[in-house]
């Protein structure tokens, strides 16, 4: 693109003419992949496809809010989940509907997987074949718990176990279920030697012990509330998100819907069996607490051919809730053979290390509880979606941060620019390279940015010299950088009134002070301030100035 905005974090002074900006376009830098990002507010009904500039490109409205997942198809099409109204299936991630949109919103399929005994969530993942798979739910009473050797003390009355169903869309409102897969087909239990599935739950790996209730204990009919799912069209398998396990899995799709309900069939020869897991290796009672590496993590997908490190999976590690928490994206190279088939690293299945990380520094400067994702992208830099926070931004191999952006739409509409922002969650975002067949033929003129009252100098060139002269020109000092303690503003003259409002790394508004005319210097205490970068933005009414400052401990 011909626009750039070169920040540098490391910089005292980081841009010019209005930062105070909250939402929008936050950064962007040489080395940005060229291309279009695609996102649906969570509590929203718009779907956005914006440029590196933050300007829209495309806008889609839907009847009803993301049941999570959308995607951009080849064929121009959009492939959305929506929520319905089903009070029988109510946790996090309730989708129900999924249907096919054309550029112009106007809907050319819709499917409902919504009833009293399943309904659809999360994701869907579009095969080769123009077939869905879809992540739903599937009602187990308890009768059918005590029967296949659940401890129902645990979690007395029903259970929604998975089930992945692939369908094939007919018409306008029908579809076909091709292939399906249930979890309570794959059971393994040690508590109750009279009922279904008993044995040993070491001596099956390939199985899922079925009074496992996750870290914290899962105290609802969400047993396994597996988030994601992706597909592997070289080996013909799925890889799936589960989170209360705090695994990822890997199955077999070339199995017939018989062979899939079994031990035995599809190319792996071992039927609807779990054939790689990784993350928590206590589920299968190979490994204690300490070996657990995932924590209610979210979007496993492989890395295409051609891509830097293709073949293997990369992952959104969302990381364990508390005052110091912290995500990672985690790259792992599973122990696959060109066959398809996975081995043990001894008991468990690696590997033991990551091919790659990224994390931020300070760590806790990047963390969602919940949500997310990560893309990689050809040049080899990584797209995240930082959902809680709606804060999507893009490093290169080295973790560098090249681009940033914070969906400014919530509930109720666009924010306005330098405001509040809350309720602005995205469960993911998804780049598209210029040359993506499926924008061909699209009108791609870019509009507006999205917020409201969005910042003049959105994709200008702003050098760190045209910066530093013209805060030259102005002469407010803010001193010392490091802080510790006290920030001070201070000017020369006295000239109006000056605003001085500071923002945490993520854009959030920490502090809004006015120096009044006729005074020289404000004292801003910062003792609630945590260690770390933040930024202080200084308006005149005519003129905007900001910088960067850290405070250390």
């Amino acid at each position: 693109m011909r626009f750039l905005i070169l920040i540098s974090f490391l910089s005292i002074v980081f841009s010019l003419t209005g930062y105070g900006q909250t939402v929008g376009l936050m950064q962007y830098g040489q080395g940005t992949e060229d291309g279009y990002v695609l996102f649906a507010p969570l509590s929203s009904t718009y779907t956005y496809l914006i440029d590196n500039c933050g300007r829209e490109i495309n806008t889609w409205q839907s009847n009803q809010s993301p049941g999570a997942s959308v995607y951009l198809l080849e064929n121009g099409k959009l492939l959305r989940t929506g929520k319905t109204n089903n009070q029988n299936f109510t946790a996090g991630g309730a989708g129900g509907i999924i249907e096919i949109l054309d550029w112009n919103s106007n809907v050319e399929w819709t499917y409902t997987i919504s009833d009293s005994t399943q309904r659809q969530h999360h994701d869907v993942e579009y095969l080769p074949n123009g077939n869905i798979l879809a992540i739903v739910w599937d009602l187990k009473t308890e009768l059918e718990c005590i029967q296949a050797g659940r401890d129902t003390s645990t979690v007395p009355g029903e259970l929604w176990p998975e089930k992945i169903i692939e369908i094939r869309p007919i018409g306008i409102d029908s579809a076909e279920i091709v292939w399906e897969w249930h979890a309570w087909d794959h059971l393994v239990q040690d508590f109750d030697s009279t009922r279904n599935n008993y044995g040993v739950i070491a001596d099956h790996p390939e199985l899922i012990d079925a009074n496992y209730l996750g870290t914290p204990a899962v105290s609802n009919s969400d047993w396994l509330h597996v988030n994601a799912i992706a597909y592997n069209p070289i080996f013909d398998q799925i890889v799936m998100s589960n989170h209360r396990f705090d695994e990822i899995w890997v199955i077999d799709h070339s199995t017939t819907t018989i062979e899939a309900s079994g031990h035995t069939g599809g190319n792996s020869g071992k039927g609807g069996d779990i054939l790689y897991r990784y993350g928590n290796p206590q589920t299968y009672d190979r490994g204690t607490a300490n070996d657990r590496v995932l924590f209610n993590q979210h979007n496993p997908n492989w890395i295409p051919p051609g891509l830097p490190g293709e073949g293997d999976i990369i992952i959104f590690n969302n990381g364990e809730n508390g005052p110091n928490a912290y995500s990672t994206i985690d790259q792992i190279t599973p122990p696959i053979d060109g066959n398809g088939d996975y081995n043990l690293t001894g008991q468990t299945f690696g590997p033991s290390a990551l091919t790659w990380q990224y994390a931020a520094s300070p760590l806790n400067s990047f963390f969602s509880s919940n949500v997310s994702g990560a893309q990689r992208l050809p040049s080899g830099n990584t797209i995240i979606c930082e959902g809680a926070n709606g804060r999507f931004f893009e490093v290169d191999s080295l973790g560098n941060m090249v681009w940033e952006y914070v969906n400014p739409i919530n509930q109720n509409g666009p924010i306005q620019q330098g405001g509040i922002v809350n309720g602005n969650s995205v469960f993911r975002c998804t780049k598209y390279p210029e040359d993506y067949t499926g924008l061909n033929g699209q009108d791609l003129t870019p509009g507006d940015p999205l917020e409201l009252n969005p910042t003049q100098t959105t994709c200008s060139i702003i050098t760190q010299t045209e910066a530093s002269s013209l805060i030259e020109e102005t002469k407010i000092s803010v001193y010392p950088n490091p802080a510790k303690g006290v920030l001070t503003v201070e000017r020369p003259t006295n000239h109006g009134v000056l605003q001085v409002t500071i923002y945490d790394i993520s854009g959030k508004q920490l502090a809004n002070r006015t120096l009044a005319s006729g005074n020289y210097r404000m004292m801003i205490d910062l003792a609630s301030y945590p260690a770390g970068l933040y930024s202080i933005k200084l308006s005149n009414g005519y003129d905007t100035q900001a910088s960067m400052f850290s405070v250390i401990k």
